[in-house]
């Protein structure tokens, strides 16, 4: 599947869940990538950048002049983004903002030439094998870091728990692996794939937490959810429009938790030799 098959994410959708991916990202990984970071200034590729919440999250947490080089399939998407990115660094440095339309499986290390970060938010899990390879190569090609955030991994845990909760998991995730994306396997994909091409690969848990704080994301989540397992495996049908159902009045009432588990992905390039740099 190329990634121009994707279905596209609705600005409702991405601008509901951004506070939650928001509290869940990775302050570890950013921890120890700043040390590694070129610049100044920062030349920052956001890829899938959606409305820009990665931006809006990462660039306001480091210092020095950025250029931001927002990347999407989605014109729409791409102009909501440049918009509503910060304009100001941590120091008070100036932000920019640039814009490339076009598809991922073109980007090659000539793209990122002068990188010094790649990034990006819920992107892995609707990529194929090959595309996880191609980040990873240009990447490596680049000798730029990546910091991957927000990957599911296909774990989902719901307070009170329900019989049908592990049917409809499953379902799930293999509606997620469909014409051979890597799904909640993502994790996995693109360490193996960074390491082959050298980087030094960490992860760290970036669970959403929704509690009764989040009914409408948890709503509009469990919609998602359960009618994405209901496409793959339609004879779930009534019990699962049932479950549903169920679900959203707990979640109404505020007594429905849910634990969304993602990961994300931190791959530092191998550091350059004196006799590569000569």
């Amino acid at each position: 599947m190329k990634t121009s098959d994707v279905p596209r994410y609705t600005p409702d959708w991405l601008e509901l869940r951004e506070g939650a991916d928001a509290a869940a990202r990775s302050a570890e990984l950013l921890e120890a990538l700043v040390p590694r970071l070129s610049g100044p200034p920062l030349v920052i590729h956001d890829l899938g950048c959606g409305t820009g919440s990665m931006g809006r999250w990462l660039a306001p947490r480091l210092g020095g002049p950025q250029l931001w080089i927002l990347h999407d399939r989605d014109p729409e998407l791409l102009d909501r983004a440049a918009v509503r990115m910060p304009r100001t660094a941590r120091d008070g440095s100036r932000v920019t903002i640039a814009t490339a339309r076009g598809d991922l499986s073109r980007l090659t290390a000539a793209t990122l030439d002068g990188a010094s970060l790649v990034t990006a938010s819920a992107l892995l899990d609707v990529l194929t094998p090959e595309e996880v390879d191609g980040i990873a190569a240009a990447c490596a090609g680049a000798e730029c870091p990546a910091l991957l955030a927000l990957s599911v991994v296909g774990r989902v845990e719901l307070t009170p728990a329900d019989p049908m909760d592990a049917e409809i998991t499953g379902a799930f995730n293999a509606h997620q692996r469909r014409g051979g994306l890597v799904g909640p396997d993502a994790m996995a994909v693109a360490s193996e794939a960074f390491a082959r091409h050298g980087a030094t690969v960490r992860t760290h848990a970036s669970p959403w937490v929704l509690g009764a704080g989040h009914s409408a994301l948890t709503a509009e989540w469990l919609r998602g959810w359960v009618g994405a397992a209901v496409e793959h495996r339609p004879e779930l049908g009534a019990r699962a429009e049932a479950y549903l159902h169920r679900r959203l009045a707990t979640a109404a009432a505020g007594a429905l938790r849910v634990v969304v588990h993602h990961h994300d992905l931190l791959a530092l390039p191998a550091p350059r030799t004196l006799g590569a740099a000569a």
